[in-house]
């Protein structure tokens, strides 16, 4: 087995490591600035980007639980005309060495490809990453990377307006996801993110603890599901590059992911608790 490379080089560019901040828990990297040196890592998945903007769901948005935590944020965003005039020229110019991926939603399926369309003119933007765990609202709410077909169309749409990468962001709860995939893949996706998180619900006195009654597992409970997620989509599509995420709190969860056949990783929720994190992570991985 060739061991897994610490700078990898993908879609054409070379990434100093292959520590990623994951989307929705770093925002457009200002949030962060002045915590950590953002151009340190390996990149920044920026929280994610709708045609419209989205003031979502009401709080309480988190609910913490003993080994992990529950969120129901709703993809609140300021919209792609503010995003892309004030928050990617901000880290565009911030960042010099970390690669900037875009999150991208949709709530129909046309959406995702008018946003990448929207910015596909904001330089310093490395790849864009979509979203397919999002709601078709045209289809009654049923998860867009559940249907193959919207998959296909989706990521076809969207190749047709960019020429950079196209990564697909799965959900753990699809039935099987190398075969979401595959198709994926085939439609024209560069790469592959698994994954994202998995439907929960906590109540207290019979009253829910998010606004929006059900929400989104995260944390340590998602390190094994995420692993296993890398290694099917790996034996299926062995030259297809994957981003692995899903409670990584320690560079031997990163070393785990990487060894599962991952070329990136993606911390979240582990950096919201410590933003620190991170870096710290890529100093052990990088020298010991």
């Amino acid at each position: 087995m060739i061991a897994p490379s610490l700078s990898p080089v993908l879609f054409g560019h070379t990434f100093q490591n292959p520590v990623l901040l994951a989307a929705g828990t770093a925002g457009y990297g200002r949030e962060l600035d002045g915590v950590i040196d953002l151009d340190r890592l390996g990149g920044i998945i920026t929280k994610a980007v709708s045609l419209a903007p989205r003031h979502g769901n009401p709080p309480p948005r988190v609910a913490e639980f003993p080994g992990g935590m529950l969120n129901s944020v709703g993809l609140a965003n300021p919209g792609l005309a503010d995003v892309r005039a004030r928050d990617l020229p901000w880290l565009v110019a911030r960042l010099e060495r970390a690669r900037i991926v875009v999150n991208v939603v949709g709530f129909t399926e046309t959406e995702y490809s008018e946003v990448v369309a929207g910015l596909e003119d904001v330089a310093g933007v490395t790849a864009w990453e979509l979203n397919l765990s999002c709601p078709n609202t045209s289809a009654g709410g049923i998860e867009f990377g559940a249907d193959p077909r919207a998959v296909e169309r989706i990521v076809a749409s969207c190749r047709a307006v960019t020429g950079r990468p196209l990564i697909a962001k799965l959900s753990p709860v699809l039935p099987d996801i190398p075969a979401i995939a595959a198709v994926a893949v085939a439609a024209g996706a560069d790469g592959i993110s698994v994954v994202n998180t998995m439907p929960g619900f906590l109540a207290e006195e019979s009253t829910p603890r998010l606004g929006n009654g059900s929400g989104g597992v995260s944390g340590p409970p998602l390190l094994p599901v995420g692993l296993l997620a890398v290694r099917r989509v790996k034996e299926r599509l062995p030259d297809t590059p994957v981003i692995g995420m899903g409670g990584i709190r320690t560079a031997d969860h990163v070393r785990q992911y990487l060894d599962a056949g991952a070329s990136l990783v993606a911390i979240g929720t582990a950096q919201l608790a410590d933003p620190r994190l991170p870096l710290r992570i890529v100093r052990e991985l990088m020298h010991g």
